[in-house]
């Protein structure tokens, strides 16, 4: 059996595009490995986001190229970062065998008779290769990955994404449904719903069924799991979509709803569909329908043009809409988005690490805050692995996403629902 080894960076679709690779290479002989030096088959599944995450995959294709020198290997870069490098790739690291795109995933088994022949290959199209029937591979756990949804329409001035990923493009609703009930079927205790932009499901579909219809169906499989949905961009949250939630026994009482900032000039430069008050008045109806709810976002630090004033805009949402927890990363330019050209208007490298550092201590103190407040409650908790650096006792989640260092409990097993008293907190985590 050859052995194969996939590295992925970036977000929950690249690990899900992970496992379709895997269920492909697995018809043609390959099994996967943890250990990158065993391998005969070595992938790098990148991400473009973020310059950093880029720096990080030609590092590890640095290391790959020397060890091709004493063996027979072959090597290939996929996802973000060679949807839109393409062909200068091959050219930079003659070692490289194949690079392939996120659209051309199942073109793969004609790809690996090619550079098997001996061939250097490029595959990056805008024609999106049709889904196969190879399924999914997916990693051992509770949690499974189900995307639904693919692509962005937003085109918003710093992102990639629309350039790496394409055009919105919504699976079939049936087969959504089907590979639910064989997720159940499998064991899995929580499936996550994935899209770039995932309560945008359906519009390019006959009959346009949307988020909502699909939570609601999934809801109705037998079995004890949960659903999770990400990401959703804040003016495609529908009123029928919160009484979904609010509705079904199965969904998490969770929604993650990027803002990226909280200043309105900076929305529009952003070119994101809403400004500060028309979020707040999104969270506002969630939180009405849902008193339990808990909201996390996204923000960015730095954006080209930001002031003092603005970024000060972004701090006070945090506490002004609630948000639990929020990723934040500092403006990083990208190819071919408007805002990359808009050079005389970056934030001084220094300046965004001092924004970055101001907004971090601020989602560590509401975090720990937010902790604190559980101490006492019994929450529900779905225990996911051993937590190994604290003599072998094991973590979970909650349903709103907090991580919990489970101390008590002798027949607890990795799958099981269990409900704890939360005993203590600290700003990432609780523990019972």
């Amino acid at each position: 059996m050859k052995k194969v080894y996939i590295e992925t960076l970036g977000c929950q679709m690249n690990k899900s595009d992970a496992e379709r690779i895997f269920a492909i290479l697995a018809h043609f002989g390959y099994v996967a490995t943890d250990e990158a030096c065993e391998a005969d088959f070595l992938i790098i599944n990148t991400c473009s986001i973020r310059a950093l995450s880029e720096e990080k995959a030609f590092s590890r294709l640095g290391v790959w190229g020397k060890w091709k020198k004493n063996k027979r290997l072959k090597v290939a870069l996929c996802g973000c970062l060679a949807q839109h490098t393409e062909e200068d790739l091959l050219t930079r690291f003659p070692y490289l065998d194949l690079v392939f795109g996120t659209q051309n995933i199942y073109e793969l088994p004609d790809l690996l008779k090619r550079i098997n022949a001996g061939e250097r290959v490029c595959a990056v199209r805008e024609n999106i290769v049709a889904e196969g029937d190879f399924g999914f591979n997916r990693s051992k756990g509770v949690n499974a990955w189900l995307p639904i949804i693919e692509g962005c329409d937003n085109f918003c001035t710093y992102c990639i994404v629309p350039y790496t990923r394409g055009r919105e493009r919504s699976r079939p609703f049936d087969k959504i449904v089907a590979e639910a009930r064989d997720i159940v079927a499998q064991g899995f205790r929580e499936i996550t719903l994935l899209g770039q932009n995932v309560d945008s499901y359906g519009k390019d579909l006959s009959g346009k069924p949307t988020l909502a219809d699909l939570i609601r169906e999934i809801n109705k499989i037998e079995g004890d799991f949960r659903i999770r949905f990400t990401t959703s961009y804040p003016t495609d949250i529908t009123d029928d979509l919160i009484d979904a939630v609010a509705n079904s026994d199965k969904v998490c009482n969770y929604f993650h709803i990027p803002m990226q900032s909280g200043n309105s000039e900076i929305l529009k430069a952003m070119n994101r569909r809403y400004n500060r008050k028309k979020y707040g008045e999104i969270v506002a109806k969630i939180r009405a329908r849902i008193p339990d709810v808990v909201i996390t976002s996204d923000f960015i630090v730095g954006f080209p043009g930001e002031d003092e004033a603005q970024f000060l805009d972004t701090v006070s949402a945090l506490e002004e809409f609630g948000i639990s927890y929020s990723n934040i990363a500092a403006y990083s330019p990208r190819p071919k988005t408007p805002a990359a050209k808009w050079v005389e208007k970056f934030v001084d490298e220094n300046e965004k690490a001092r924004r970055f550092q101001i907004l971090n201590d601020k989602v560590k103190e509401i975090s720990l805050r937010n902790h604190k407040a559980c101490v006492g409650k019994t929450m529900e908790v779905l225990v996911d692995g051993e937590n190994i650096n604290k003599g072998g006792k094991f973590i979970g989640r909650t349903g709103c996403n907090k991580i919990v260092h489970i101390s008590n409990g002798t027949d607890i097993k990795i799958g099981d629902f269990i409900d704890l008293k939360i005993a203590s907190a600290s700003t990432w985590h609780l523990k019972s």
